[in-house]
C-alpha cells in the first residue's frame, strides 16, 4: 500500500499575521523540557460527500485547509516556529509543511480492515523522526484516496504538544476553516514556564529502551454498551463507580499479567503507568485551553506476592486508589517550594521503571473526552479519529468512538504471544470487538 501513496505537493505555510515582536521567544515549561523531541500524531478521516465533483472538490478543500491553517498559526504562533534551545521556541514565522497526497485506494476498502501499516503512510513524518528536534514543529498531509476521501494526518512536536493542546489546535483550526465563523475561535494560552519555570541546563533523558523492531499493534473497541456491562460489574464486586477509562485499564492489566503468566509460566511485578491530565487537578485550575503538556501519571504496581488468583476488581482497585491519591500526592505539590525537584524526581522514577529487569512496565495514556469528533472543517465530523503509538512497545492509546460513548485502546505489545493471548482471551472478546470495520 505504500507504494501506492504518491506525494503531488510540498509548500510551507506561514502565519497570516506576522508574530508580534514581544511574543518572538517562547520559553518551554519544566514538564515541556522533559519530554522527548518526537512528534504526536492524529488521523481525522472524511467520506466524501455524494454528488461531490471530485477534482472541484478536492481543490477547494485543499485551499480551506491551507488558508485556515495559516490563519490558525496567528494563534499558534509557536508551531510556526524552531526548538532554539532547551529552554525555548523562535517563533520567527518559518511555518509549518503542508503536503498534498495521493493514494490509490478506496477509502471504504480501507475501513473495512483499518489496522494496517497504511495508518503510518498517512502520516507525514514518524513519531520518532529526528526532525522533530531540528525541524518543523507542525507537519501536515493530506491525502486523497481514489473516491476523493480525505485522510488528515497532522504531526505535532511533543515538545508543546499533549493530547488536550492538539484537541485545542484541531478545534482552533476548523473552527477557523468556517466561513461564516458559526463557531467560536479559543485561542490557546502559552502560560506554561509561569506556572512550571524552566530549568536552564541540559536536562539528560533517561533511554527507555520500549522500542521494538517487531512488535505488534493491535486495535481493541470497546461500545459503549459493553463499558457499561464492565463498569457495572466493577460496580457490584467493590461498590464503587468506575469511570470508563478505569474500567478498561483494568481488564487490559489484568489480561496484560495473565498473557505473561502464560507466556513465561510464572509472574513477576507489573507496573501500569496511566498518564493524567492535570488541568484541573492543580490549584488553583488551569484555563481548558493552557497550551503546552500538562501531565503527570500513576503507577499501579503488582508485586510478585500479589498475583494469586487476582481478580479484575483487584486491578481496579489498585487503579482507583492511585487515582484518589494523586492530586494530593502530587498535582497540588507542584506549584510550591521545591516544585522543580519533585517533578524532575518523578520524571527519573519513570525512566527506572522503564529500565528495570524483571518488571514488566505498560504506558497507558487517555485521549478521550478531548473532543477531536468535533473537527469539522465545513464538510462533516470525522467518521473515524485515530493515532498510532510509533514503535515504541507496550503502550496503550485510549481514543472515544465516533458516538462518544465508546473507547478504541490501541496497544503496542513487545511479545507476539502476548497479543496473540488477547486476541483469543474470552473476557477481552466478552467486552471488545478486534479491529473491526469502521462502519
Amino acid at each position: 500500500m505504500a507504494a501506492k501513496l504518491k506525494i503531488i505537493q510540498r509548500e510551507t505555510i506561514r502565519p497570516s499575521s506576522p508574530t508580534p515582536d514581544n511574543l518572538k521567544i517562547l520559553n518551554l515549561s519544566l514538564l515541556d523540557q522533559l519530554l522527548p523531541n518526537t512528534y504526536t500524531p492524529l488521523l481525522l478521516f472524511y467520506p466524501a460527500n455524494d454528488g461531490d465533483d471530485h477534482h472541484i472538490d478536492r481543490h477547494e478543500k485543499l485551499q480551506k485547509l491551507k488558508k485556515s491553517l495559516s490563519d490558525t498559526l496567528t494563534h499558534f504562533y509557536p508551531l510556526a516556529g524552531r526548538l532554539k534551545d532547551h529552554t525555548s521556541i523562535d517563533c520567527n514565522d518559518e511555518g509549518a509543511e503542508f503536503i498534498e497526497a495521493r493514494i490509490e485506494f478506496p477509502l471504504s476498502e480501507f475501513f473495512r480492515n483499518p489496522d494496517t501499516p497504511m495508518l503510518d503512510c498517512l502520516l507525514p513524518a514518524a513519531a520518532e523522526s529526528p526532525e522533530a528536534a531540528d525541524g518543523n514543529l507542525l507537519i501536515v498531509q493530506a491525502t486523497f484516496f481514489d473516491c476523493s476521501g480525505l485522510a488528515v494526518g497532522i504531526c505535532v512536536s511533543h515538545k508543546m504538544t499533549d493530547a488536550a493542546t492538539l484537541s485545542t489546535f484541531a478545534q482552533c483550526w476548523s473552527a477557523t476553516a468556517h466561513t461564516v465563523l458559526s463557531k467560536t475561535v479559543t485561542p490557546p494560552m502559552f502560560m506554561g514556564s509561569s506556572i512550571f519555570p524552566p530549568i536552564d541546563i541540559s536536562i539528560p533523558h533517561n533511554p527507555i529502551d520500549m522500542k521494538l523492531k517487531n512488535y505488534r499493534s493491535r486495535r481493541f473497541v470497546f461500545t459503549g454498551s459493553k463499558i457499561s456491562a464492565l463498569r457495572a460489574k466493577l460496580a457490584s464486586e467493590t461498590a464503587l463507580e468506575p469511570t470508563r477509562v478505569e474500567a478498561v485499564a483494568a481488564l487490559l492489566w489484568k489480561t496484560a499479567l495473565a498473557a505473561l503468566r502464560s507466556r513465561l509460566g510464572y509472574s513477576r511485578t507489573s507496573i501500569w503507568a496511566l498518564m493524567i491530565n492535570m488541568r484541573s487537578r492543580l490549584v488553583p485550575p488551569l484555563p481548558k485551553h493552557y497550551a503546552g503538556n500538562c501531565l503527570g501519571y500513576i503507577a499501579p504496581k503488582m508485586m510478585d506476592e500479589d498475583h494469586c488468583e487476582l481478580e479484575l476488581k483487584d486491578f481496579f482497585r489498585k487503579i482507583r486508589k492511585e487515582m484518589e491519591g494523586f492530586s494530593e500526592n502530587y498535582a497540588k505539590k507542584l506549584q510550591g517550594e521545591g516544585a522543580s525537584q519533585k517533578i524532575c524526581g518523578s520524571y527519573k522514577e519513570f525512566g527506572e521503571f522503564g529500565m528495570s529487569n524483571g518488571v514488566d512496565f505498560y504506558v497507558c495514556t487517555s485521549w478521550c473526552r478531548f473532543g477531536l469528533y468535533d473537527t469539522d472543517f465545513g464538510w462533516g465530523r470525522p467518521a473515524w479519529v485515530s493515532t498510532t503509538t510509533g514503535i515504541m512497545s507496550n503502550v496503550i492509546v485510549f481514543m472515544d468512538t465516533r458516538d462518544g460513548d465508546g473507547i478504541e485502546a490501541r496497544l503496542n505489545l513487545r511479545e507476539e504471544e502476548d497479543m496473540a493471548f488477547f486476541e483469543s482471551s474470552p473476557e477481552i472478546l466478552e467486552f471488545a470487538a478486534v479491529n473491526p470495520s469502521i462502519s
